[in-house]
């Protein structure tokens, strides 16, 4: 067995001029070229798909190679999973092949052999080179160009794979971070064996999924809580970045954008910790990534109140003009296109890069002194209880209970109070689901209720575009919404400065 460590992208045909440039650059141990035909296998109820196991058998030249991939683990394109290769002389399965333990229970061998039936098939030709890289370590180099076909459909591909062959994960970075300096890289965790199930079941793709709470017990360290809520915040972010790469989904768009924001919190959240020079570069690239998609919270306004041919503004007069102002606002924004060449420049997909190493070579260890190891490798529990303890002191600070406030006092605080919200996804499943969301529920309404005063503010910079009765009556408009959105906020922080925190005794 051996275990497969590497990273792929998605780039354009074009792309391979700017790979050979940088290529030539480094030192080639070797280089090939060669056609590559893959039958992939599975049983008519995808039995191998539901136990995350792929099995394909590849040939080149008179060669036939069986290779039986099982479940391993992919953060932000880097892919690690147990690989089984096995000489063979044919097109036809012959899984005894294999040693006899690495397949799930449930099903003997012979009868998952006689239920086995080809699904796809991949067919490209495939550049490689081996690299020698500076601190010895060798990666391997491939340039994948063909198609995927299943029946009678087909997908193209068009793909670089980095392979660490020997040496350190870390050298595998260095090489990516160098080939994606001029952009048109995006990283991929879609294989070509997801992408021929895809076609063979005539799946159209993901559906966009809420950000889930991190799994944590309570026998879970610091550290490996710290691991987890920053590997499941890479996840989610990568998985809606494939949907947007293939669909104009500006909800995968929101999904990216709130991966990004709990990943800042985190980083705060463990910040007593973990020094902020340990991610000084990391958290200024994200900051910078997150305004960039600031844009999103403009676009949410403008298609609440253009919903319905801009229904919420049926009583006004000058409902017309409006709708019209707020279109020609409304596509000001970014479009597709634009943020496609985001996801693909090179800044973007550096920052993955750099997280990705950041985390997978626990880039932070290197800046921890006796103590704050000594408290990474505490169980989670106190440390949960401190951090929500300090969430909530900020949050009667920014929210004081003795004084009324204002649209302004509550638009200054929202984003604050979004990043505070986020600290509890990374604990909550230490503690009762009900009590926890009886609590966050009020806090939640609180940021909705901003996002209503904020939507206001997007329709009152039209009010000096009017004169005479329609101005008056915009005006008068704003002002009664303004009021009713604060009063039931007022009322609803109440409830919330009344909440018992659900994380004390």
């Amino acid at each position: 067995m051996e275990t497969e460590i590497e990273l792929k992208f998605f780039v354009s045909p074009e792309f391979s001029e700017t790979l050979r440039k940088k290529i030539s650059e480094t030192k080639v141990l070797q280089h090939s070229c060669r056609e590559l035909g893959n039958i992939y296998f599975d049983t008519p109820d995808n039995w191998l798909r539901q136990h995350d196991i792929g099995m394909r058998i590849r040939r080149f030249d008179d060669v036939y190679v069986q290779t039986v991939k099982t479940s391993g683990r992919v953060v932000a394109g880097l892919h690690q999973r147990p690989e089984y290769n096995a000489e063979h002389d044919s097109d036809d399965p012959d899984l005894t092949l294999h040693p006899g333990d690495i397949w799930p229970q449930g099903k003997d061998v012979q009868t998952l052999q006689s239920e086995l039936t080809p699904l796809f098939s991949t067919n490209f030709t495939r550049e490689q080179w081996l690299i020698g890289m500076p601190d010895g370590s060798q990666v391997e180099v491939a340039f994948d160009q063909g198609k995927v076909e299943a029946k009678g459909q087909e997908d193209p591909i068009c793909e670089v794979e980095l392979e660490l062959k020997s040496g350190q994960t870390d050298a595998l970075f260095t090489l990516a971070r160098s080939f994606c300096e001029e952009g048109g890289m995006r990283l991929g965790n879609l294989s070509k064996a997801a992408k021929g199930y895809r076609l063979a079941m005539g799946y159209t793709g993901d559906e966009v999924k809420p950000l889930a709470l991190v799994k944590t017990a309570k026998k879970d360290t610091v550290e490996s809580c710290f691991i987890n809520s920053l590997e499941h915040a890479l996840s989610h972010w990568h998985y809606h970045e494939q949907i947007y790469s293939e669909r104009d989904s500006i909800e995968a768009l929101y999904e990216i954008k709130h991966a990004i924001s709990f990943i800042r919190q985190i980083l705060t959240v463990y910040g007593g910790v973990v020094p902020r020079r340990a991610s000084a570069i990391l958290r200024q690239e994200l900051k910078w990534l997150e305004q960039d998609l600031e844009w999103l919270n403009e676009y949410d306004y403008l298609e609440d109140l253009l919903e319905d041919k801009g229904h919420a503004l049926r009583k006004l007069d000058a409902r017309k003009f409006l709708v019209g102002e707020l279109k020609l606002i409304e596509e000001q924004l970014p479009n597709r296109e634009e943020v496609l060449a985001l996801l693909n420049s090179a800044r973007y997909t550096g920052l993955l890069l750099d997280l990705s190493r950041w985390i997978l070579t626990r880039g932070w260890q290197p800046f921890l002194d006796d103590k704050s190891r000594n408290k990474m490798a505490l169980t989670i529990e106190h440390f949960s209880v401190e951090q929500l303890d300090r969430t909530w002191a900020e949050l009667m600070e920014a929210f004081p209970p003795e004084r009324n406030l204002t649209s302004e006092d509550y638009i200054e605080q929202q984003y604050r109070l979004m990043r505070n919200l986020y600290t509890g996804v990374s604990f909550a499943s230490l503690y009762d689901f009900d009590e926890r969301d009886s609590f966050r529920l009020p806090w939640s309404d609180l940021l909705h209720g901003t996002d209503d005063l904020l939507k206001l503010r997007t329709l009152s910079q039209l009010v000096d575009k009017l004169e005479g009765e329609e101005r008056e009556q915009l005006e008068r408009w704003l002002a009664r919404q303004e009021s009713s959105i604060l009063h039931a906020m007022e009322q609803t922080r109440i409830i919330c400065i009344e909440a018992e925190p659900y994380w004390q005794d």
